[in-house]
């Protein structure tokens, strides 16, 4: 933690860079921090990843009744997802991200208990990859209708990098991104690089969490 704290002091792209209002939503494994402003029924968040938790979301949709899009291609969180009974405002869509349409091989985690697939080469499991649909942004958004988002939230194991032009360039107030440099042929330059794109693209940090990978940015139209 402290060494986390000295690092985000003499990095830019490892400290926030702005103060707004914030409110935290969600489980501890999967909550993120949010700027509240402007919330509200007609409030459009897209969720990629979804896992095996969604308490971010229903989390948003209790407190302001917004319009949730998830979307995550693992048959697992399909069929779990499938289970639950969820609110009209949540909608799950069976496809990943990626910075192109069509279809990619999904590499599943070596331990058969976790849940968190990849777009990433992971050779350990290549004899387990499946084929999944997956689309940019920009057709997402057009498939469904949406001239913007209000928040757009990325867990997507190691495949934010390869989106993160999309992203940029797309009508969204809040992005909230997990950044994997933990992983294996992965390292903090392309954070690096994904942070400095964003800043360029009118987003500030306004939240990092304790671990230093979940970055919350806003838009300066969305008030930053």
């Amino acid at each position: 933690m402290m060494f986390t704290s000295f690092l985000h002091r003499f990095d830019p792209a490892r400290r926030t860079h702005i103060r707004v209002p914030a409110e935290f939503h969600g489980s501890t494994y999967g909550g993120w921090t949010i700027h509240p402003a402007g919330l509200s029924p007609d409030s459009i968040v897209y969720a990629f990843g979804v896992g095996e938790d969604i308490s971010f979301d229903l989390s948003l949709i209790e407190a302001y009744g917004v319009q949730l899009h998830a979307f995550d291609p693992t048959p697992r969180s399909i069929a779990w997802a499938k289970t639950q009974d969820l609110p009209e405002q949540f909608t799950l869509h069976e496809v990943g991200l990626a910075d192109f349409n069509g279809t990619a091989r999904f590499f599943p985690p070596e331990n058969h208990e976790h849940i968190s697939h990849t777009l990433l080469d992971r050779p350990p499991t290549a004899d387990r990859a499946i084929e999944v649909p997956v689309r940019r942004l920009p057709d997402l958004m057009a498939d469904l209708g949406h001239d913007r988002i209000d928040i757009l939230k990325m867990d997507i194991e190691g495949a934010e990098f390869a989106v993160i032009e999309d992203v940029a360039a797309a009508p969204v107030g809040q992005v909230l991104v997990e950044f994997h440099h933990r992983f294996e042929g992965v390292t903090f330059r392309e954070t690096r690089q994904a942070v400095r794109r964003l800043r360029r693209a009118g987003y500030r940090v306004f939240h990092i969490s304790e671990h230093g990978t979940e970055y919350s940015f806003i838009h300066r139209a969305a008030g930053a």
